[in-house]
This record gives structure tokens, sequence and C-alpha cells, in this order.
């Protein structure tokens, strides 16, 4: 495993972060306990969270249980000093904050997550998507920013920035950044933090995986130029490059099923298509025909990125989390990169 800085940052961290968003609702608390060992034993220092977590679904009543469990394991281990931990204040939504994030919410909402976490840093918070909307979430197919406000959208960023700064300063947090953003959303929270002299974005935590690359192009041009780490969260589409829910299956306790369970369309929030499990089929027959294993390879496919990319690796028990770790030394060849290139090309934009 190497360590990596986040951005231009003094915040080294892992290239390999854990994901803890089943955390208090599809993993409980003793395996949420091992698997924090088993990454911390693997090299995996960097932990990531959010107020709202868990997931599926996110519920007012759960939120915050996910930071919880990490500061159970915080106080168990003793090893805080160990590892580099990661949360989100939530923008604007029914199920936890109406109003979402702004200059007098953020520090209580800090205050929150310390406490839930036990400790007295957050080395990195994030804003989990921007107050003016996002095309995240399968979003991108009806997008419209043509109703947004710029001039309100520069203060409403001055206002969250003087908060943040006045929480590095107060050594709450010692790194901020971005989720859910766009290629001009990025580059003006950063052209307004230097112009007021406060903390930089130095990343950027955006869905990426072999089936969904919008982040490619104009998002990468502006990470790269402005100093900016990805942090790839469902590198494996929400568990469809595992494939196991390839011919309609839903296998037992798996996101897909559980969504339905709560009402849902078990469809993975729209990322189960028709395209999307054409290349799935695609890419389980490259993995085969190069002897992978394709969970494993759709990680490496992160790592070798010519932008920096961090990829967020989550489980629901530690069997998922161990087959995740196994494959953290593979290496792809070139000639292997091209084969998924080729594919890409088969099959782009599959939800």
């Amino acid at each position: 495993m190497k360590t990596v800085a986040l951005g231009n940052s003094e915040v080294m961290v892992s290239d390999v972060s854990l994901g803890t968003m089943t955390y208090g609702n599809q993993t409980g608390l003793a395996d949420a306990l091992i698997q924090m060992d088993r990454a911390l034993d693997a090299g995996i220092t960097f932990f990531d969270c959010a107020e709202m977590y868990p997931v599926n679904p996110v519920r007012r009543e759960t939120a915050g249980r996910s930071e919880e469990f990490i500061g159970e394991w915080v106080a168990k281990s003793g090893k805080r000093n160990q590892v580099q931990l990661a949360s989100k204040i939530s923008g604007p939504g029914p199920r936890l904050r109406d109003d979402g994030f702004n200059g007098a919410n953020i520090g209580p909402a800090i205050e929150d997550s310390l406490r839930r976490m036990k400790t007295d840093v957050i080395d990195l918070y994030q804003l989990h998507w921007p107050q003016r909307g996002s095309y995240a979430f399968r979003q991108n197919w009806g997008y419209d920013a043509s109703g947004q406000d710029k001039a309100a959208t520069i203060a409403h960023m001055e206002d969250v920035l003087g908060a943040l700064m006045a929480a590095v300063e107060a050594g709450k947090i010692r790194a901020i950044g971005l989720s859910n953003e766009s290629a001009w959303g990025t580059t003006r929270w950063v052209d307004v933090a230097d112009r007021m002299g406060a903390p930089r974005m130095v990343a950027i935590q955006n869905e990426y995986s072999l089936l969904d690359r919008k982040f490619d192009t104009d998002l990468a041009e502006a990470a790269v130029n402005e100093g900016v780490t990805l942090l790839a969260y469902s590198p494996l589409a929400a568990g469809l490059l595992s494939g196991k829910y390839q011919n309609g299956e839903r296998p037992a306790g798996s996101r897909a099923a559980v969504d339905v369970e709560f009402g849902g369309a078990g469809d993975l929030s729209g990322r189960i298509t028709a395209h999307s499990l054409a290349a799935v089929a695609a890419y389980q027959a490259l993995a085969a025909e190069l002897g992978l294993d394709l969970v494993q390879m759709a990680i490496a496919f992160t790592r070798q990125r010519p932008f920096r990319c961090i990829p967020i690796i989550g489980a629901t028990n530690v069997g998922q989390l161990d087959h995740l770790l196994a494959g953290l030394n593979l290496v792809l060849s070139d000639d292997q990169l091209a084969r998924i290139e080729a594919l890409h090309r088969a099959h782009p934009m599959t939800y």
C-alpha cells in the first residue's frame, strides 16, 4: 500500500480507502470492528464516512450510526493515531437536513461528527453534494443548470469557506473536500478559496468505475490542474461488477434485495440497466480470458488512472472485504488496460 497526499495538502493517506456506509444497517457492529482491524492490518489507514450514513436506506433515525461505529473502533482499538478519518456534511434533502449546509450549521455538524467518532479532529471534511444541485446519482440524464444563480452560488461558497476556515484554524478539521461536484463547481470553490485566503479543496469524492467514467474528461482536467485528488466511490458500481446481479439475480442481503424490502425498485438506484448488464458480461469475459478476478481487476483499474485516484472499497461483511484485500497487489499491464479501454468504447454510458 502506498501513502499519498490528498491534493497538495499535508494530509497523507493510504492509496485505498475503506468505506463504511453500510455500518449500522447491513453491517453489524462486531463485523464492522473486524473490518476496520483487517483493513488497517492490510495497510489501509484512510476510513471514509458521512453524517447521513448508513445507507440502504438512508433514514433520519439511523443517521450518524456509521460514525458511531467508527467511534467504537477508535475507543476499543486505541489506534486513532494510525488512521485518517473522513466525513461529510449533507446537502439539502428531506432525509437529514432540509436546508443543506451553510456557514451557520457547519460548525455544529462538525462537533456532532467529532463526538460520534470519538475524536478531536477530522482529517478530511467533505461537502456531500452541492447546495445548488448535482447531476450525480443518475440525475445526469435530465440535468438542467439553467436556473442557477452564479452570484448566489459564489456568496454561498464564501459563507461556507469562512466556516471551514474557522474549523481548520480551531484544529477541528485538517483538510476539506467536495463530493458529487462538477468541473465548474470544483474550480469555483478553488478560486474563491484562493481569493479569500481560505483552505483549498484537496479532494473530490465522485462515483467512478469501469461502468461510470464521467470523471475522465472535464473533471479530470480540473482535478489535475487544481491539485484535487479523486476519491472514487462505488468502484464496483454498487456491486454490479461482482456479477451477482446478472440474469435477474437479487441475492438475499444484497443492496438491491434490501432496497426491494424497503419499497425500492431494486435497480441499485438506476444502475441496473440492459446496457450495464451487457457491459458487466463483457468485463466478466475479459477478466476470465486474462485469468483475473473481475472485482480485483476493477479496483486495480481505478488505482492506475492517469489522474490521482483513491478507490473507496466497501463491504457488507468480512468475507467480501477479504476478497477485496486479496487483490490489492494486482497491477494491470499496458496490454490489459488497452483491452479495458476497447470495452469502454463498446459499452460507454451504461447508466
